[in-house]
């Protein structure tokens, strides 16, 4: 199979070692050894039966039992060596599954005896491990996750039964990300027999995003088919939140009676979570306020949901630092939407697991250890943790000390499991045991004892000396425990009769010596078997001892043996009330010396209700118990839906308690009365309404000192955020060199405070990090690196591996928070160098990963879904041997395993780049050329084939311009004259054609390229259009693509306005048009043209003519339809920025385009109509206008000097209005028009394909856009035209018109050598001089690209065969899959590139999170190679920059918005010592 690689080895069959019978004697057990070669996984019990199965994960088979191991068999019916997964039913005693890595998988319903082939149409998806997902009502009803791929493209898939697989399995749905059934836990219901039966929940990618951030739930009661007379599938997507969808959802679970989805969001790790009780309603889950120095945010990795109730849920949040970490224990209302806290402090450890586990079949009990000395290991990641372990009786309002003959115990739990199943109880009634000690605290799992407690836990007895693994077994008549060690010298097993009072020794057969494994025995404790697994010698050393206590007694319980057994009694023994109720269970007597021998028949329950005390009550949601034990508020009150209406100012509202979820008390007049609601007032609820609106702008100014410039970071939160804030970290600069308090704000200039913890050090950088908005680094002195995770509110802090410099870098990991590559300089044995150091704990630990290095970069993604993109992936550019010297050349390595193993792919490079899914990597070649090379995965890379004409002198540059269109565009630029050629690859990055000529470039080679963000494939660029000229000035003019290259034409001109006319009109043609200043004109490098908020919307300066005018004369012009067409807006140049996704817009004149001004002007009607806003009654020096990156705030903030005052001036236009847009299917009702883009010489709207159609708010509508608005609204393919296609391999634009035409001397290319290039393709068609648009997904139409009857390629013709007589399931994926792998490249470029996902980064230091001139966004561009010699990035860090006297490039403390261009700049390489260069003129944009 082509995903999986090579067939392992065949395995090797299992052998009887011996089988040795004991005499049978009736006060002994009766022991049988089997040996095996291989160790046992996956060992599982076929509930109600002694049939055991297990996995051979070596050899990849699967072996059974009939006799609770006592006999073994490997199960013939699947081929030996294919068995990769097993699988139980989880709601069948008598089925299981085999999954192999084809299609064909077995099945059993008789608990193995037999087996049966089933063919499930779909590979088992690598992407994930829950392959089958089980309806729980029935057992036929299966879905199978699954995958198809096309070569190393891979796509997840969904497939269904309803006949248990007696037929092949269904088509479900494709593009997905996992699939289940809304049945899919026996308590569960949707209230509706046909929606429990049929109900399907599947997270679905986005068309145009592998990014999960754009995953959507869509539900389906028909299977995902289409409805009746139309293609549209019988789908919809729930109102996850209240009233409206959510996008980001990452995975779904059931729990109980509850569905739970979890979502997460661009610019965060902060996760919401939604709870359903039926999949109609739904409610976000509300955590309380944060107190006491920890929030309760939901993290990524970052919190566990617990084994829960049946009436409520139970989850632990990590509240500290990875390395050492601890949690908040907190428990759900009925409902599970509110979260109370329980307990602080727990122990968990780095998977994720918590020290917590409920006691079997007894309501409200639970031990958990936590952690006594938690402010020290909050203060110092090293410090060991003090464990203590505390148990529960009324389900977390209390907890108390676990005591064993009045002395505390601590016992060992989840976090350090040593055997399988639950860790202290088991189906036997009251019995509990576990390993620990007495003392202050848990002491190493080897100095711990065996305790046991018959009572649920509430008194213990010291049962055995040392650690040992134990079982129960005939509902508690019998424990087996064998000693726990890392050795084989364990030789016996002990058992008791008595709850663990006595103990009886027992040999091992024949001398035999283990390594203790496992203990097991069946599910619900009643059998008197078990099956102990250890190690043992070198041949065949896996033991399987099947141990049966049946012979021990011959005398069967009878009811005088029996007891009723209270779970909770007062000091006379008489039954207490718990969570409501008595409980008692009707079990064998302790001293009995008989077996109950009722093999599968569960313990039961007797519950009487009491009457309800103070004790059925805890504090109630945003409510903590203070010193007196009384609930006082810590957060806002929750107000009913109607509360606060009509001028109310008070309403009735929670006591402040509430009744223990699933307590059962019967109420009484008494309790009724003293938790009745209270009078609250109106002020304290959560759901404050917003303000009214006034139509004003309201604005607060704070001062700052006598400065004169300034750095800021704004860090976007995300969609998931619970919270709204608008956080900014700034800094005053004073001459360049000067920089005063770091300064923070959480509602966007409002208020400043400056944090305590940065008071006192010597921050010499700003970092935030490059994905998760809410962890920011500052980097300090002597090897500090302070740093916070929730917007600079808390502080922590590591030490860095090496000094922290000028040339020092930090990488972070797209999924994962807490990885970071740190690139520093070392100078061990006296040598300096650069070494790369990376940690998995947030800078806690860090080990070495190579020296010598320029760069080092994570390039593994969840995004990427290529088989060998493992996510552990780093490359690295570092020298050939471990010295500096000039004739040492850099390699580029790469590897999966935290470099414990390193590949070199090549030699002699001169610079790598990362950008969306390709890497891309330069070399030289040994004729002097420059030669570059890409790679999809990381492992398998490909030349790149320039058009046969073009070879590129070393001295030329490589700028790798945005490929967000999966293609890359790639700048040749030549260096003597300041132009070069775009280049387009195709999909996999590896053949190239020309899309447009004579490019401008500056000597820096930063280029006039600007992409429309959020719109596929809209760029403009300037172009040279007298490059036959020898002297004299470049004469520039833009032009627009809106096919990702593939044709550009000029600007049109706008109509005459109110400033007057233009020297010329046209539609635009060389001789007059619109040209826009670009890239290299730009002041300030983080600013952007457009926004991904404001789809279709961009601004520039610039002038009618036949070229582009200087720099002073230029006025402001915006365009409303994606450049279709253009208006001037002011006269004169404007600085501008976008809010409310387009639906406020704010020009201000700034300090280098007018002296002085005291107005900006606004629009909130999409740019119609401007208005002034007179924010100062005297002129001021303006420096920059600000806001959030995403264009979705309603506040701006504007900076500026003010009598030499360095000021901040918050711009707030919410006032504007109080109501939230709406979008209605009814065009009249709905706020919104659906608008499309429009290519201006096309009718149909079709661009890549597809129309895109986006909402965007009518301008007569007084309302405001959601901050999560989603402005793609949907797309609908396209027939096939000629815009689809460019330009094919050898092939040419010939004009201005597009047509393409075969390179002088060359050839189309041959079968051979297409198929060659293309090896995973089947089939080639005769080349016509065009090929398809990688981003378009058009149907039908005229295949421009298959004019030809296709062709076999050589060692496909199988496959070629089977497509083309393919049919039923076949069919359906060679239709979709292509269809959706298209669609899929175009990644979610509406909203295009917001410089956290997929973002461009070079490969060299300057694609360090903080390089110098980095706006702490990755630009578009990247150099792969240099003008001479070695490559480096640009703008890097430099040891110059941090020189008293800094560059003029060097402005990091002015102007900089730093996140406002996000990936719309870009970096370049250059061969200096790595500072950012260009003249920094005051003619600048």
């Amino acid at each position: 199979m082509r995903v999986w690689g090579a067939l392992q080895a065949s395995a090797l069959l299992a052998s009887v070692l011996w089988a040795t019978p004991l005499a049978a004697k009736k006060d002994h057990p009766t022991f049988t050894v089997k040996a095996f070669e291989n160790k046992p996984r996956n060992v599982n019990y076929f509930a109600d039966s002694e049939v055991i199965v297990y996995q051979d994960a070596e050899d990849n088979n699967v072996y059974r039992s009939p006799d609770a191991g006592a006999t073994w068999a490997r199960v013939d019916a699947v081929p030996e060596g294919k068995a990769w997964m097993l699988f139980m039913h989880e709601f069948n005693d008598e089925r299981a599954y085999i999954i192999t890595q084809g299609t064909k998988h077995y099945l059993t319903s008789d608990r193995g005896k037999t087996w049966t082939e089933f063919n499930s149409e779909a590979e088992m998806s690598m992407f994930r491990s829950d392959i089958l997902q089980f309806h729980a009502a029935d057992p036929d009803r299966i879905i199978f996750n699954g995958m198809i791929c096309q070569g190393i493209f891979c796509q997840e898939v969904a497939m269904y039964t309803i006949d248990g697989f007696k037929t092949k399995a269904k088509p479900l749905r494709t593009n997905t990300a996992g699939c289940w059934w809304a049945k899919s836990s026996d308590l569960f219901t949707t209230g509706e027999e046909d929606l429990d039966r049929n109900r399907i929940l599947c997270i679905v990618m986005d068309d145009f995003s592998p990014f999960k951030q754009d995953q959507r739930l869509l539900v389906s009661d028909n299977f995902y088919d289409t409805v009746a007379g139309s293609k549209d599938i019988q789908e919809f997507e729930p109102n996850l939140d209240t009233n409206k969808a959510i996008q980001g959802i990452v995975n779904v679970a059931a729990v109980k009676k509850y569905l739970l989805v979890a979502t997460t969001s661009m610019n965060t790790d902060e996760m919401a979570l939604f709870v359903t009780d039926d999949t109609k309603v739904w409610h976000r889950a509300m955590f309380p306020a944060p107190h006491d120095n920890h929030d309760h945010r939901l993290m990524q990795e970052a919190y566990t949901v617990l084994e829960s109730t049946n009436y409520s849920i139970q989850i632990d949040v990590m509240s500290t630092r990875p390395s050492n970490p601890m949690g908040v224990l907190f428990t759900s209302n009925s409902n599970g939407t509110f979260f109370t806290e329980n307990i602080e402090h727990t122990n968990r450890n780095h998977m994720g697991h918590v020290d917590f586990e409920k006691i079997t079949g007894i309501q409200g009990i639970f031990m958990v250890n936590k952690v006594d000395n938690w402010k020290e290991v909050e203060n110092k990641d090293s410090k060991e943790k003090k464990i203590v372990t505390e148990i529960t009786f009324d389900d977390g309002r209390t907890f108390e000390s676990v005591t064993a003959d009045g002395k505390r115990i601590h016992l060992h739990s989840v976090t350090e499991l040593t055997n399988v199943g639950r860790v202290f109880s088991s189906p036997a009634p009251g019995l509990v045991m576990g390993n620990g000690n007495t003392g202050d605290y848990l002491k190493d799992y080897g100095q711990a004892d065996l305790f046991v407690s018959d009572d649920a836990g509430k008194t213990w007895t010291k049962a055995l000396d040392g650690p040992h693994k134990y079982e129960f077994g005939d509902q508690g008549s019998i424990i087996v425990a064998v000693r726990a060690s890392d050795k084989e010298d364990v030789t016996e097993i002990s058992y008791s009769l008595n709850h663990g009072v006595d103990w009886v020794k027992e040999s091992l057969p024949d001398d035999l010596k283990i390594l203790p494994f496992i203990i097991t025995t069946v599910q619900d404790s009643t059998s008197l078997k078990f099956l102990l697994i250890g190690k043992s010698g070198s041949k065949e050393p896996w033991k399987m001892i099947s141990i049966d206590f049946d012979g021990l007694h011959e005398a069967t319980c009878k009811e005088g043996d029996m007891e009723e057994w209270h779970a909770r009694t007062d000091k006379d023994g008489k039954p207490t009330c718990l969570m409501g109720h008595t409980q008692s269970f009707h079990r064998r007597k302790k001293k009995a010396e008989c077996f109950l021998k009722q093999e599968f028949k569960h313990a039961i329950a007797k519950t009487t209700d009491c009457d309800c005390t103070d004790m059925d009550y805890e504090c109630d949601f945003n409510f903590v118990r203070d010193e007196d034990g009384k609930c006082v508020p810590k957060g806002p009150v929750i107000a009913p839906d109607n509360a606060c209406k009509g001028g109310d100012t008070t309403f009735k509202g929670t006591s402040g308690y509430r009744k223990i979820p699933g307590n059962t008390c019967k109420d009484t007049s008494e309790m009724k009365e003293k938790y009745k609601d209270v009078e609250r007032k109106c002020s304290d609820r959560a759901d404050q309404p917003s303000a009214p609106a006034t139509d004003k702008v309201t604005q607060k100014e704070k001062k700052f000192g006598s400065w004169d410039g300034f750095e800021e970071r704004y860090l976007d939160r995300g969609e998931s955020n619970y919270n709204s804030e608008e956080t900014i970290i700034m800094r005053p600069e004073k001459g360049g060199s000067t920089v005063g308090d770091i300064y923070i704000t959480h509602d966007q200039a409002k208020s400043w405070n400056k944090p305590e913890a940065l008071a006192d050090e010597k921050i010499l950088k700003i970092v935030p990090h490059a994905y998760f908005s809410d962890l920011v680094f500052f980097i300090a002195k002597d090897r500090k690196v302070l740093y916070s995770t929730d917007r600079g509110v808390h502080f922590h802090s590591f030490k860095a591996p090496t000094k922290t410099s000028s040339s020092s870098s930090l990488q972070f990991h797209p999924d994962k928070k807490d990885w970071m590559i740190w690139v520093g300089e070392s100078d061990e044995d006296g040598d300096k160098y650069m070494m790369a150091s990376v940690s998995r704990d947030r800078g806690d630990h860090w080990e070495t990963i190579a020296r010598y290095v320029r760069n080092c970069e994570f390039t593994g993604s969840q995004a990427y879904k290529y088989p060998n993109r493992d996510q552990k992936q780093i490359v690295c550019l570092r020298r050939e041997k471990e010295n500096n010297s000039k004739d040492n050349p850099f390699v580029f390595v790469s590897s999966n395993d935290w470099f414990e193993n390193e590949k070199v792919i090549y030699k002699d490079v001169k610079g790598f780049a990362t950008m969306a899914e390709f890497i891309i990597v330069a070399t030289e070649s040994t004729e002097g050329t420059l030669l570059a090379h890409s790679s999809l995965d990381g492992v398998d890379f490909a030349d790149a084939h320039f058009p046969p004409h073009y070879k590129v002198p070393r001295e030329h540059e490589f700028t790798a311009l945005d490929s967000s269109t999966h293609a890359i565009n790639l700048f040749v630029a030549d260096p003597t004259t300041g132009r070069g050629d775009i280049l387009k690859s195709n999909s996999n990055g590896t053949s190239y054609v020309v899309s447009v000529r004579n490019v401008n470039c500056n000597e820096d080679f930063y280029v006039d390229y600007e992409k429309m963000l959020g719109l596929e494939g809209v760029a403009l660029v300037n172009v040279v259009s007298n490059p036959d000229e020898k002297k004299g000035h470049k004469k520039l003019q833009t032009k627009i693509t809106h096919n990702d290259g593939g044709l550009w034409r000029y600007l049109p001109t706008p109509d005459k306005d109110e400033f007057g006319d233009f020297p010329c009109r046209s539609i635009g043609d060389p001789t007059c048009a619109l040209h826009i200043h670009g890239y290299t004109e730009r002041r300030d490098h983080s600013k952007v043209y457009s926004s991904n908020g404001a789809v279709g919307l961009m601004f520039g300066w610039g002038n009618v003519g036949d070229s582009l005018g200087p720099l002073k004369d230029a006025d402001t012009f915006m365009t409303t339809d994606a450049g279709a067409t253009w208006k001037r807006v002011r006269k004169g140049r404007w600085s501008w920025a976008f809010g409310d996704h387009g639906g406020v817009m704010v020009l201000a004149q700034t300090v280098n385009q007018a002296s002085k001004s005291k107005t900006v002007y606004y629009s909130i009607d999409g740019g119609e109509t401007w208005k002034p806003h007179e924010f100062s009654d005297k002129e001021v020096e303006v420096q920059d206008i600000t806001t959030l990156r995403s264009g979705s705030s309603r506040a701006f903030v504007l900076w500026g000097l003010d009598g030499g005052e360095l000021f901040s001036l918050n711009l707030d236009f919410s006032g504007f209005t109080d109501r939230l847009c709406k979008h209605d299917d009814d065009p009249k009702k709905s706020d919104y028009n659906i608008w499309s883009a429009k290519y201006p010489e096309l009718p149909d709207d079709c661009l890549f394909g597809h129309k895109s159609q986006y909402l965007r708010k009518k301008p007569e509508r007084k309302c405001y856009n959601d901050v999560r608005m989603k402005v793609l609204y949907k797309t609908e393919n396209c027939p096939c035209v000629r815009q689809d296609f460019e330009c094919d391999y050898n092939f040419e634009p010939v004009d201005d018109h597009g047509q393409c035409g075969l390179v002088p001397g060359y050839t189309p290319m041959s079968l051979e050598e297409w198929c060659k290039q293309n090896p995973d393709e089947i089939e080639y068609y005769k080349p016509t001089g065009l090929r398809k648009v990688p981003l378009s997904t058009c149907e039908g139409g005229t295949a421009f690209d298959k004019q030809s009857s296709p062709e076999a390629c050589p060692n496909h013709e199988e496959e070629f065969d089977r497509k083309h007589g393919t049919s039923g399931v076949a069919i359906f994926f060679a239709v979709t899959v292509p269809i959706a792998v298209a669609a899929a490249a175009g990644w979610w470029v509406w909203r295009n590139w917001n410089g956290k996902f997929g973002q461009i980064r070079l490969g060299e230091q300057g694609s360090s999170a903080f390089d110098s001139d980095q706006p702490w966004v990755k630009y578009p561009v990247i150099a792969l190679s240099a003008v001479v010699a070695v490559v480096v990035a640009l703008p890097v860090v430099a040891s110059s920059i941090w020189r008293a006297v800094r560059s003029v490039a060097d402005r990091r403390f002015t102007t900089r918005d730093s996140f406002a261009r996000g990936s719309g700049d870009y970096s370049v390489v250059d061969d200096d010592e790595g500072e950012l260069l260009g003249d920094d003129s005051d003619e600048e944009v």
